[in-house]
């Protein structure tokens, strides 16, 4: 098994779709409009090197209050492979105002950052 894609909401689709490419390289796909369901718009994020997808979601009855922490996913980790991708791609962000957290080892055993979404969506960058 593997899981075929991650899916997150989000107000401005356009935004969240150009963080994925400047901060990760991802090809964005082209804007998918349904038919059957009025206002809904999304658009699959493809990251390098890998057939791991993120399909980012927008509808027009979208609460205004998202932010808040509720009941589902959390985030999501991205491996970038190294000590070095991570702390590169950390201080890419905070120069970008993106960076939640600075590389550190957790106490669990991972090295990682948290970076933010232009809504605060958090995403960990791993090794």
């Amino acid at each position: 098994m593997r899981i075929a894609h991650t899916a997150l909401w989000t107000h401005d689709l356009d935004a969240a779709a150009n963080f994925w490419e400047i901060y990760f390289g991802a090809t964005v796909g082209e804007p998918y409009q349904s038919r059957r369901r009025p206002g809904f718009v999304s658009r699959f994020v493809s990251l390098p090197g890998s057939d791991d997808q993120i399909e980012l979601m927008t509808g027009s009855w979208l609460p205004r209050d998202s932010q808040s922490e509720r009941v589902g996913w959390d985030h999501i980790a991205i491996s970038l492979g190294s000590k070095a991708a991570v702390d590169a791609l950390a201080e890419r962000c905070k120069a970008g105002d993106c960076l939640k957290s600075a590389p550190r080892t957790t106490g669990d055993g991972f090295y990682e950052a948290v970076i933010t979404m232009p809504e605060g969506t958090p995403v960990e960058i791993t090794i």
